[in-house]
C-alpha cells in the first residue's frame, strides 16, 4: 500500500476546496490525485479542468449528479457552504467514499448527530478541518502539556483578534455574514478554539455561558456623507474598512490569493474593480446584511473543574492567536502568529521555545492545511490512524459548546449544561 495515491473528488470548489486543500496536489504529486469535481459556478470548474487536469466527463454542476455515479475515488473533499454540509456527506458515505469535511460539520445540532451516526453505520472515517490540531505550533503545547510542565491544568486564557479587515471582509461583506444563511459566528470561526481546548485538556465541556453582539457593523453607525458603495464614496480614503484599499492595493502588491480571489476568480485589478462595483465586497460595511456578532467571550466550565475564557474580537489589527495555561506546577503562553511558546515553571527556570525552528512550512493556518491533507494521505493509503487526527464524534464535543454558547449570548448569558442541550436537542 505504501505507493498508493489517494484519490479525491471535490464539492465545493471555492477558496478552501480548490485554493487550499486541491492545490495540495501539489505539495503531494506522488500521494494525491484529484479525479473529479462539482460546483454551481461554472467558471470554478473551468478552473479545475485547467489546473487539475479533470476530463469534462468529472465535471458537474450539480454535486447530486456527481453522487449518482458510481463511486470514483477514495475520499470526498466537502468544502460547501455549512449548510449543505449535511445535505452531501450523508449520500457521499453511504455511496463509500471516506470524507474531508470542512468545518462546521453543520449549523444543526440534529444533522450532526445523523452525519456521526452514518460514519459509524457504514464504517466511514470523516476527517473535519480541525485544521489548528495539525500546527506544529499547538502540537507542541499539546506535548508540553501530555510531558506535566504545568502539572495539572487549572485554567485557560484564550484570545482570538479576527481582524478588522477579516471580519469586514468575511462576516460582514462575504459568505459568513449571516447565521441563518450559515452558522453563528462562534461556530463558523470559534470551532477550531473549542476543538482546540478539548483536545489540549483532553476533557469535555460540561457547562457554557456567552455574551457577545454585534455591536458595530450595522447602520446606525453609518457615517456622514457615505454611500451605499465603496467606489461611490466620499468618505472612503478615510474609512479603514475601505474596499478599494483592501482588495486593490492586494492585487498591486502582487498578492492574487486571498483574499482577493474570494472577490472575483483569475483576479485582475479590472475584474476586481468591477467586483467591487457590482458584488457583494464593494458594500459599505455599515449597509450590509449581516447579522453574526463581532465580539463574544465564552466562559467553559470543563470536567473536573478546569476553567476556559475565550475571546473573539474583530476589532484587533494583527491577528494570531493567543493562549495562556496555568497549571499546578508552571503556566505556558503563546503567540500562534510569533510561532513562540515561554513556559514559566514554578519551581524552575523560564525557557522559551521557538516552533518555526527546523519548520519549513508555516502557510495555511501554521501549516495546519497541509499538516491535515498529510495524515489524511497517511490514513488513506497505509490505513493508519495518526496520533491527534480528527473524528467526526471527536470533533462534535466543540460543536456542542458553540451552539450551547450561542443559546447562552442569546438568553442574556444564562449558563447552559452541556448535556441537558443535547438531550434538548434530540
Amino acid at each position: 500500500m505504501d505507493n498508493k495515491v489517494m484519490t479525491a473528488v471535490v464539492i465545493g470548489c471555492g477558496d478552501r476546496g480548490k485554493t487550499v486543500y486541491c492545490s495540495m496536489q501539489e505539495k503531494f504529486p506522488d500521494k494525491m490525485k484529484i479525479v473529479a469535481a462539482a460546483d454551481i459556478d461554472k467558471s470554478r470548474l473551468e478552473a479545475m479542468k485547467r489546473d487539475f487536469d479533470i476530463p469534462d466527463e468529472n465535471l458537474f454542476c450539480d454535486a447530486d449528479e456527481l453522487l449518482k455515479k458510481p463511486k470514483m475515488a477514495d475520499v470526498a473533499f466537502i468544502c460547501t457552504l455549512d449548510r449543505d454540509h449535511y445535505r452531501y456527506a450523508i449520500p457521499a458515505m453511504k455511496k463509500g467514499y471516506q470524507l474531508l469535511l470542512e468545518k462546521p460539520v453543520s449549523p444543526d445540532l440534529k444533522e450532526c448527530v445523523e452525519i456521526a451516526e452514518t460514519a459509524k453505520e457504514t464504517g466511514r472515517d470523516v476527517v473535519v478541518c480541525h485544521v489548528l490540531r495539525y500546527t506544529a505550533f499547538y502540537r507542541k503545547i499539546k506535548d508540553l502539556l501530555d510531558d506535566g510542565a504545568v502539572g495539572q491544568i487549572v485554567s485557560i486564557q484564550a484570545l482570538e483578534p479576527v481582524m478588522y479587515w477579516h471580519q469586514a471582509h468575511s462576516f460582514v461583506r462575504g459568505n459568513w455574514r449571516r447565521s441563518d444563511e450559515t452558522s453563528p459566528m462562534i461556530l463558523q470561526k470559534c470551532c477550531h478554539d473549542l476543538d482546540i481546548f478539548v483536545w489540549l485538556t483532553g476533557k469535555k465541556v460540561d457547562t457554557v455561558s456567552s455574551f457577545g453582539s454585534l455591536s458595530y457593523f450595522k447602520e446606525e453607525n453609518v457615517p456622514e456623507g457615505s454611500a451605499d458603495r465603496c467606489l461611490d464614496c466620499s468618505v472612503e480614503k478615510d474609512c479603514p474598512y475601505s474596499a478599494p484599499r483592501l482588495y486593490l492595493n492586494n492585487i498591486r502588491n502582487g498578492n492574487f490569493g486571498w483574499p482577493v480571489s474570494v472577490v472575483c476568480p483569475d483576479p485582475t485589478e479590472e475584474k476586481v474593480t468591477e467586483a467591487l462595483r457590482t458584488g457583494p465586497y464593494g458594500r459599505c460595511v455599515f449597509r450590509c446584511d449581516n447579522n453574526v456578532v463581532d465580539h463574544q467571550v465564552v466562559n467553559l466550565l470543563m470536567e473536573d473543574g478546569i476553567t476556559v475564557n475565550f475571546t473573539m474580537c474583530a476589532f484587533t489589527k494583527p491577528g494570531g492567536r493567543r493562549i495562556r495555561i496555568m497549571g499546578t506546577t508552571g503556566e505556558i503562553e503563546g503567540d500562534f502568529d510569533m510561532n513562540k511558546i515561554q513556559i514559566r515553571p514554578f519551581n524552575g527556570d523560564d525557557y522559551e521555545i521557538d516552533v518555526s525552528a527546523g519548520v519549513a512550512d508555516f502557510g495555511g493556518h501554521g501549516g495546519g492545511d497541509a499538516g491535515i491533507i498529510r495524515d489524511l494521505i497517511e490514513l488513506i493509503t497505509e490505513g493508519k490512524r495518526p496520533d491527534g487526527i480528527t473524528s467526526v464524534d471527536v470533533s462534535l464535543e466543540s460543536h456542542y459548546a458553540a451552539l450551547a454558547a450561542e443559546k447562552s449570548r442569546l438568553c442574556g448569558g444564562s449558563p447552559v449544561k452541556i448535556r441537558d442541550f443535547i438531550k434538548d436537542i434530540g
